[in-house]
């Protein structure tokens, strides 16, 4: 019956650690975009044709370089609330793998 107990238990707890976790906060994206990002350009670079940002991971490697650069000291869920405020508004990168 032990047994028979773990193995429930097992079959149902881990795959929630399995599982991505994916806390993003568009509005906080949004927020931070948009008294951060803005001050060096405008929204005009995301939606120019010959965009040199050709996925989400160039897109998410692009914020983490600006953000050093600018020296904003972000925690990475704060990247990636931006990187998904992006590309909800701009860029429509399919994140399905």
């Amino acid at each position: 019956m032990k047994k028979i107990y773990e193995l429930i238990v097992c079959v149902i707890i881990i795959p929630f650690f399995l599982t991505p976790v994916l806390a993003i906060d568009l509005e906080n994206g949004k927020t931070l975009h948009d008294e951060n990002c803005l001050r060096c350009h405008n929204e005009s670079k995301y939606i120019r044709e010959d965009r040199m940002i050709k996925n989400f991971q160039q897109l998410h490697e692009r914020i983490k370089q600006c953000e050093l650069m600018a020296e904003l000291t972000w925690f990475d869920e704060e990247i990636d609330d931006v990187a998904a405020y992006l590309n909800d508004q701009f860029y429509y990168f399919n994140l399905e793998k």
